[in-house]
C-alpha cells in the first residue's frame, strides 16, 4: 500500500494501539501524514512500537477502564501534537465461559475494557474535539459478535453489542458539533489474539467455515476500512457499523462447545 496524504496535518488517538488492529491502523495513518498517540497498557509492546514509528507517534501507557489514565493520555497527546481529530477505540479482550459458569471477575474485566473502555474514550476524545470547535471523527472497533452470538462468550457479545449502540447515541449528541462516530465490526482477524488459532486445525477449519472469502481478515483489511471512515470520503456517514468480516454475517458462528480440545489448546496459545 503506497503512502500519501489523506491525512495529512490531523492527529489521532488509538487504544490498543501496541499491537494488532489498533498498530495497524496506526501504521497506515502515519503512512498517511497522521500523527499518532499510541495508548495500551502493555509499556514493553507500547516501547517497541514507539521506537519504530519515532516523531509520528508518542506512547502513553495505562488502562482503558480507569478514566483518570484516558484523560491523561488525551492531554499528553495534545500537549505534544497541539490538537486532536480522530479517535481509535480498538482495545479489548474476551474470555471463554458459559453462563451458568462465568465468573464475575472476568465478566467485570471484558465489560470493563470493551464497553467501559469505549465509553471513557469516547468521553474524552469528544471534549477535546468539542473544545476546538473544528469537528472530529470517532471510530469504535466492535465486532461480528456484536451481532453474530457465540457461545461461551457472553461477555464479549454484550459488550460490543453494547459498542455498536452507544456508537449510534454519540453520533446523535456529537452529529451537531461535526463530530462523526462510526464503528468496525471485524470478524475473525490475524493478530496475537488469535495468535494460536492455526496450532488448533480443527478450530481453525470451523472459523473459516464461518467465512465467505476463504481466508480471515488481516490488520490491513481493518486499517483500510478506518482510513476511510476517517477521511473525507466517509463526511456523510456516522452512526453506522461497518463489518469487515468476510461475508461471515451471513453463516452461523462456529459452536465451539464441538471443539473443546482445539479451544482450549488456542486459549493457552494466546496467554
Amino acid at each position: 500500500m503506497s503512502e500519501g496524504s489523506r491525512l495529512k496535518g490531523r492527529v489521532a488517538f488509538i487504544t490498543g494501539g501496541a499491537s494488532g488492529i489498533g498498530k495497524g491502523i496506526a501504521e497506515r495513518f502515519i503512512g498517511e501524514g497522521a500523527k499518532v498517540i499510541l495508548f495500551d497498557r502493555n509499556g514493553m509492546l507500547l516501547k517497541e512500537v514507539e521506537q519504530i514509528l519515532k516523531d509520528d507517534c508518542i506512547a502513553v501507557e495505562g488502562d482503558v477502564a480507569i478514566e483518570k489514565d484516558i484523560e491523561r493520555a488525551v492531554a499528553e497527546g495534545v500537549k505534544a501534537f497541539g490538537r486532536l481529530d480522530i479517535g481509535i477505540n480498538s482495545a479489548g479482550l474476551g474470555t471463554y465461559a458459559y453462563i451458568s459458569e462465568q465468573i464475575e471477575e472476568q465478566w467485570d474485566m471484558v465489560i470493563d475494557i470493551c464497553l467501559k473502555g469505549v465509553f471513557l474514550s469516547m468521553k474524552h476524545e469528544s471534549r477535546q474535539m468539542l473544545s476546538q470547535g473544528e469537528g472530529g471523527v470517532i471510530v469504535n472497533i466492535a465486532s461480528l459478535n456484536s451481532r453474530q452470538p457465540a457461545e461461551g462468550y457472553s461477555a464479549y457479545c454484550s459488550a460490543k453489542a453494547g459498542v455498536e449502540m452507544i456508537t449510534k447515541v454519540a453520533a446523535m449528541e456529537l452529529g451537531p458539533h461535526r463530530i462523526r462516530v462510526c464503528a468496525i465490526s471485524p470478524g475473525a482477524t490475524d493478530t496475537p489474539l488469535i495468535a494460536g488459532l492455526k496450532d488448533a486445525p480443527e478450530l481453525y477449519a470451523a472459523v473459516m467455515d464461518n467465512t465467505l472469502l476463504d481466508r480471515i481478515g488481516t490488520t490491513d483489511d481493518m486499517a483500510s476500512a478506518a482510513l476511510f471512515l476517517v477521511s473525507d470520503d466517509a463526511s456523510w456517514i456516522t452512526g453506522e457499523t461497518l463489518f469487515v468480516d468476510g461475508g461471515c454475517q451471513t453463516k452461523r458462528y462456529p459452536v465451539l462447545s464441538d471443539h473443546i480440545p482445539a479451544l482450549e489448546m488456542f486459549m493457552s496459545k494466546g496467554k
